[in-house]
């Protein structure tokens, strides 16, 4: 079994284990496409459409990887002033007693320590920068800063900064469904669901891309915002992005975050990324199953797709998100 037929394997394994109906592996090595692979169909229902390079997949929470660039161009041109900055400096709207010290850099790491309840009162779990959870209304409130900051909303301003100039035409915030939407399987005894939503300003998880558009993604940070034979990304915009940003933990074996990204710092137990991947690697994941995992030491970027929520088997996403990185690590590091 070769290199590539090694991972092909794990994606369809998993695939088949967790009843996802489609699959799609994209890798890219020296910026160049090194594996194409595409199994499935775009809904667990009969004579449902073949998965093909042009299918697009709902990437659930891996969005956050996008709103992340936005905060790091905040970051850049000074919108926001440090990520020490307090919270309560930019949300007027939120209680400051429950806010308290909690920073920019405590929301885009998850070590913020607040939760909703289902009637949408906001609590204190923990107080920030003690542990790491991830609870999304962090992801809520950095969403609503950035169009505060902006006056338009984060997807708007990159399909101004990086989506037209990457022509980039299979991602999208999608409010009608069309051929190319991959449906989601929530319960695999029930037809598949379209994720569509009401709106494309970021506010809701109806983000889709295909496998490669996924994988030029992580290629475009991988190259510090160069693409197309141009700086289509500002270099320091995509190194704010990816660097470790995360407080310093009691706890080592809590995950280390860039905004949003997780990053190979230390090796840590409880983090999606193996221990065997090189330092200064990062990796986005959605509850659909999609991932990006890009290996700067290895010039490696590896896209792959999943339509099954909860695709890893629920508390234990973990040790299959280690096992396919440190694969692919082992992979390329011969």
């Amino acid at each position: 079994m070769n290199k590539y037929e090694q991972l092909i394997s794990w994606v369809e394994n998993i695939k088949d284990r967790n009843h996802s109906s489609a699959a799609a592996l994209f890798i890219m090595k020296d910026n160049q496409v090194v594996l194409e692979h595409y199994s499935g169909t775009h809904s667990n229902t009969k004579n449902s459409s073949p998965i093909t390079a042009t299918s697009q997949f709902n990437v659930a929470s891996a969005r956050k990887s996008y709103l992340g660039l936005t905060i790091a161009y905040a970051l850049y041109e000074g919108k926001i002033r440090s990520l020490d900055d307090y919270a309560v400096d930019y949300f007027e709207e939120y209680d400051k007693t429950l806010l308290g010290h909690t920073t920019l850099r405590h929301l885009v790491t998850h070590s913020h320590g607040l939760n909703m309840n289902d009637s949408g009162m906001v609590y204190r779990e923990f107080e920030s920068g003690e542990e790491w959870a991830y609870r999304g209304i962090n992801v809520e409130m950095m969403t609503q800063l950035i169009h505060k900051l902006y006056n338009k909303s984060f997807p708007e301003l990159l399909r101004e900064r990086v989506f037209i100039p990457a022509g980039f035409t299979e991602t999208a915030w999608q409010k009608a469904d069309h051929d190319n939407l991959v449906k989601v399987v929530i319960n695999p005894g029930e037809p598949a669901e379209s994720k569509i939503g009401a709106s494309d300003d970021g506010t809701e998880s109806n983000l889709f891309v295909s496998a490669r558009e996924f994988a030029y993604w992580g290629n475009l940070h991988l190259n510090k915002g160069y693409m197309n034979g141009k700086q289509i990304v500002p270099k320091e915009v995509i190194e704010i992005a990816t660097q470790v940003h995360s407080p310093h933990y009691k706890n080592t074996n809590l995950p280390q975050n860039g905004l949003f990204w997780f990053v190979q710092n230390a090796p840590a137990l409880q983090s999606e990324i193996g221990e065997r991947v090189p330092k200064g690697s990062y990796q986005i994941l959605g509850v659909t199953g999609p991932t990006i995992l890009v290996i700067p030491e290895y010039n490696v970027v590896v896209a792959k797709m999943y339509n099954k929520r909860y695709n890893y088997e629920g508390d234990n996403y973990l040790q299959y998100l280690r096992e396919f990185s440190n694969l692919v690590a082992d992979i390329f590091a011969q």
